[in-house]
């Protein structure tokens, strides 16, 4: 047996992804993602996996989940299943989540797929981090805090716990912010 293999998974059930479709379509004028994002496949590719059917438990070690312009890496994950349509998945240990033109870094996150795409992810550290390039400047707004939360169809992280945010120039910190990626604007509580 090969030391490492790699597993690929599209989404290719016909009947979810023309349900997603049109779910897709109208979170796409929402939200920064390539239109239609459902649509694109999903390719899981993991160094090594182990799968507890009694349990219905999947653990993937060095894992990469890709679709379209975003992608979730860590050195483990582990779900209840392969069905992205409606999962759970935590991962653990150097977990990146890159969006188009940003990122999330962090120790843990929990992430949940709905519609065969990313919904929201739930990352963690000490601290966690996000940063994203700034449209119409070459700079980069980067936070970081204790939680952050990114929802994908309201377009926002939330940073929480010793929140930061800074565009370079100004810094604005606080217990809770929201950021709005497609607006750029942060509001503080």
């Amino acid at each position: 047996m090969a030391d490492s293999f790699q597993i690929r998974v599209r989404a290719l059930l016909a009947c979810a992804a023309l349900a997603a479709c049109a779910t897709a379509q109208g979170a796409a004028d929402k939200s920064p993602l390539p239109a239609g994002n459902a649509r694109l496949p999903i390719d899981l590719q993991a160094a090594s996996s182990d799968f507890d059917y009694k349990n219905n438990k999947l653990l993937f070690r060095r894992v990469t989940i890709k679709q379209g312009g975003m992608q979730v890496s860590a050195a483990e994950a582990s779900a209840s299943g392969l069905d992205f349509e409606n999962s759970q998945w935590q991962l653990r240990g150097d977990v990146v989540i890159v969006v188009p033109d940003g990122r999330l870094e962090a120790a843990t996150a929990d992430v949940s797929f709905k519609d065969n795409q990313i919904a929201r992810a739930v990352v963690k550290g000490s601290p966690a981090s996000f940063q994203q390039q700034l449209k119409d400047r070459n700079q980069l707004a980067k936070g970081r805090g204790a939680t952050i939360e990114y929802d994908v169809a309201a377009s926002t992280v939330r940073l929480t716990g010793d929140g930061w945010l800074s565009d370079g120039q100004n810094e604005i910190r606080g217990n809770t912010l929201v950021y709005d990626i497609v607006k750029q604007r942060v509001t503080a509580n």
